[in-house]
């Protein structure tokens, strides 16, 4: 099936203007990503009926760890064909974003600034340093990641971020990027009925796409969004503002030290956030989160399933691709981690935790819906793992 047109995107104040023949770059890009989706199931056969063959053959046993498996699944041809195509899609698509944005970056901080400006609800401080694990890469291969300033009030990484992911989900997250946080404040309306906060804090915020379902969900709540990059955090309270969203407060700062007082929150949540942190970054974090929550408030945090020892060698393979691929070093690690245990570690009780899986909540039928049964693309589905709990 033709995946959604690009142009059914929502077309907010700050989002970048399009010519034609970027419409039709991005719409290329949204087909190619379908169109790998499906050549990424051929590399099970290649497994199964060649490289694992092989390798029995040759070594007399079979593949003990998912190292051994990638260094033989490296060598295959179809594997490496669908690996570089899948390398260079995500080029393209950084590359088509980086040249819609850079374009208009002086017009695009000017919209950005005209919606912010005497706002308290946007706070940036310039001392808050971006830590290592972003500074030291373009995550996902985004030139500058999150945190590059090019010009005075920049918002060109964010704006990139926000016209591109459209064509790297195929409209699988809906028309204004949010299907995350979609998913998640449907699922506390439908299994909270009786859970109304009144202070929600929302960690690695980005530019709000999974912030914005809660502030609508719960509009009576007092909202945080915090951030450590300045560009994100611009683009992200404009969009709101643009939105007709006011209950949201966009913070510069850093996950691991906040400055909010203990038992603070009703309810703390982190979106595709952990894998591009670091392990003592996360226990610090989880410090914070534990501290900052109400006694029997709740958190929750979505990201791609763990690797369990449930989960086959081949499947946790293919999942870190994009550890490897995409400027995602934390990947395996986080994956690999038990998060249980690391709630359990910082006092959060084992019976009052959770464990559910979340598709991504569209909003038209002009855009993806993916359905909870369906087969995953192997970590590019917007099917997600969701965890937390209860203090």
């Amino acid at each position: 099936m033709t995946p959604p047109s690009w142009n059914n995107i929502h077309k907010h104040a700050v989002m970048p203007e399009t010519t034609h023949d970027e419409v039709a770059r991005f719409n290329f890009i949204t087909s190619l990503n379908k169109a790998l989706a499906g050549f990424s199931l051929g590399n099970r056969p290649a497994f199964d009926k060649r490289v694992r063959p092989n390798f029995i053959a040759e070594n007399g046993r079979d593949f003990e760890n998912r190292e051994e498996l990638r260094e033989e699944m490296k060598r295959d041809a179809y594997y490496q064909m669908w690996s570089a195509l899948r390398r260079n899609t995500m080029e393209i698509r950084q590359q088509a974003g980086r040249s819609v944005v850079l374009r208009q970056a002086e017009s695009l901080a000017q919209k950005a600034e005209t919606l912010n400006a005497g706002k308290d609800s946007l706070q940036l401080d310039p001392n808050c340093a971006v830590p290592h694990y972003l500074s030291i890469m373009d995550n996902h291969l985004m030139p500058g990641s999150y945190h590059t300033e090019l010009i005075p009030q920049d918002v060109t990484a964010a704006a990139n971020y926000d016209v591109g992911i459209y064509a790297t989900t195929g409209g699988a997250l809906g028309k204004l990027n949010d299907g995350g946080g979609k998913a998640v404040a449907l699922h506390l309306k439908k299994h909270f009925p009786d859970f109304n906060p009144k202070r929600i804090l929302d960690i690695g915020c980005g530019l709000g796409h999974n912030t914005l379902p809660l502030a609508q969900a719960f509009p009576d709540a007092e909202i945080i969004a915090i951030d450590t990059g300045a560009p994100m955090l611009r683009y992200g309270h404009a969009r709101a503002q643009d939105l007709g969203i006011k209950n949201v407060k966009f913070i510069q700062a850093n996950g691991e030290n906040l400055g909010f007082e203990d038992e603070s929150f009703d309810y703390i949540q982190t979106i595709m956030f952990w894998h591009e942190t670091a392990n003592s970054a996360m226990y610090r974090m989880m410090d914070e989160i534990y501290r900052m929550l109400k006694p029997d408030g709740l958190h929750l945090h979505v990201e791609q399933p763990q690797y369990t020892p449930e989960m086959d060698l081949y499947e946790q393979f293919i999942r870190d691709w994009d550890a490897f691929y995409n400027n995602e070093p934390f990947w395996s690690k986080m994956h690999d981690l038990d998060m249980f245990d690391l709630m359990a570690e910082k006092g959060f009780p084992r019976e009052k935790m959770l464990n559910f899986r979340a598709a991504a909540a569209t909003d038209a039928d002009d855009v993806a819906k993916p359905q909870i049964n369906e087969p995953e693309d192997h970590g590019r589905a917007a099917i997600w793992n969701v965890f937390g709990g209860r203090k």
